[in-house]
């Protein structure tokens, strides 16, 4: 009977400790860059060219219910007595040497789907192993994407493509000097715009916003009509103070009005509320009763101490909200 009432105990904390767990998942902010969350919360297409969902649509970098299963078991683990040997630890240098140059083993079980059979018969090209790779990154599994793409890699060094990816493959194993060197391959003496564009963009995540612009620039000449790219090469400008560049990359990507938006919540983020309001002004001509732009001045007319300003804003936005209840109903 006391060991019933210690179990019962042990499971009612265990169930604590995951609702507890669901609701910092659930409420902590998307992982990643803080700037390319905001710009990708209207679904603009930032980042990556190939940072495809999983199968289950979820994103493999900031999924918030990952982490929602990751964290009860963390914490169950540690309250039964789990020491440091139990951590998984992420790889290092001499574990991927080992993994790319030994044959893959795989298991598969009800976790683990089956995968599909490879025909390794021979008369396979750089390109046949590019996209069996290139398929595996997008499912996550980084081990075997990283085989596969250093065997398109060896087999044709100029293939772009694939040092690209496998420069993101190692960067979420957090193999940064990998990745850099790969990301380097790609991008040497390269025409492809979205091997450019991964490489600007990791550039920009690691703070080197001066070379992100330039490689985004380039990637821009060979694809000017792709939204993540200007997207991209928006947010570096932006992160150089260049907000009126930075509307023109996004105006080009998503249209005026949504250039104007971009470009004053980036300034508005970092404390520019000259440049922000600029832009909010821009937009508001295009959209006169925008709600988002109306309040947006508002706040920020108050803050710079315009207040006759901030109150004829209000009442734009009251007599907008007005307008937009009379026709709902």
């Amino acid at each position: 009977m006391r060991y019933r009432s210690i179990n019962a105990t042990l499971i009612a904390f265990a169930l604590v400790l995951t609702v507890t767990a669901f609701w910092s998942a659930t409420s902590t902010n998307p992982d990643g860059d803080d700037a390319a969350n905001v710009i990708a919360a209207d679904g603009s297409k930032v980042g990556a060219a190939e940072d495809t969902p999983t199968t289950d649509g979820a994103k493999k970098k900031g999924n918030r219910f990952a982490r929602f299963f990751k964290a009860p078991f963390k914490a169950v683990g540690k309250l039964f007595g789990g020491g440091d040997d139990d951590k998984m630890r992420r790889l290092s240098e001499k574990d991927v040497a080992r993994f790319e140059s030994s044959p893959l083993q795989r298991v598969d079980d009800a976790r683990t789907p089956a995968a599909k059979d490879i025909d390794r018969s021979g008369g396979e090209t750089a390109r046949d192993y590019l996209e069996r790779g290139r398929a595996l990154l997008a499912e996550g599994r980084l081990n075997e994407a990283i085989t596969e793409l250093t065997r398109a890699a060896a087999l044709d060094r100029k293939l772009s493509q694939a040092h690209s990816l496998l420069a993101l493959a190692y960067d979420r194993k957090g193999l940064k000097d990998r990745a850099r060197e790969s990301f380097e391959r790609a991008a040497d003496d390269s025409h492809d715009a979205q091997a450019l564009n991964n490489v600007g963009y990791w550039l920009y995540e690691n703070g080197n916003y001066r070379a992100a612009v330039d490689k985004l620039k380039r990637a821009a000449r060979y694809a000017p009509s792709d939204e993540r790219i200007l997207n991209n090469l928006a947010l570096a400008q932006a992160r150089l103070g260049k907000f009126d560049d930075a509307y023109r990359s996004f105006a080009r990507a998503r249209g005026e009005f949504d250039g104007h938006m971009n470009a004053a919540a980036l300034a508005e983020r970092v404390g520019r509320d000259s440049a922000a309001i600029e832009h909010y002004e821009a937009a508001r001509k295009i959209q006169p009763s925008s709600e988002i732009a109306l309040r947006r001045l508002a706040d920020l007319y108050l803050r710079n101490s315009r207040a006759d300003d901030a109150a004829r804003a209000r009442q734009s936005l009251e007599s907008a909200q007005a307008q937009l209840a009379t026709r709902e109903n």
